[in-house]
């Protein structure tokens, strides 16, 4: 028994059919996918953007405010300690 062009037509159509249904849950799930990207996930990371970068620069700001002011305590403790050293000797 041979297939007819007809046939062929017909298992063709049968087959698109089915791929589509097979495919549809797949298209959903991709839609929703992206409906939750744009909705939740995009405002998330340009929220958490918009405050990274002026924390940023606060930190790198403080960072070298903290870096000169380790360097003033070092030099108090030495001026401290050899005032404490002159007093003891001079009393």
């Amino acid at each position: 028994m041979a297939l007819t062009s007809e046939d062929l037509f017909a298992i063709s159509q049968l087959l698109d059919v089915k791929l589509n249904s097979a495919l549809q849950p797949i298209k959903d799930d991709t839609r929703d996918i992206k409906l939750d990207i744009e909705n939740d996930i995009k405002p998330q990371i340009q929220l958490l953007a918009e405050n990274y970068v002026p924390a940023a620069k606060r930190f790198e700001k403080a960072s070298a405010q903290i870096e000169s002011m380790q360097a003033d305590i070092e030099i108090m403790k030495k001026v401290i300690a050899e005032h404490s050293e002159k007093l003891q000797k001079s009393s």
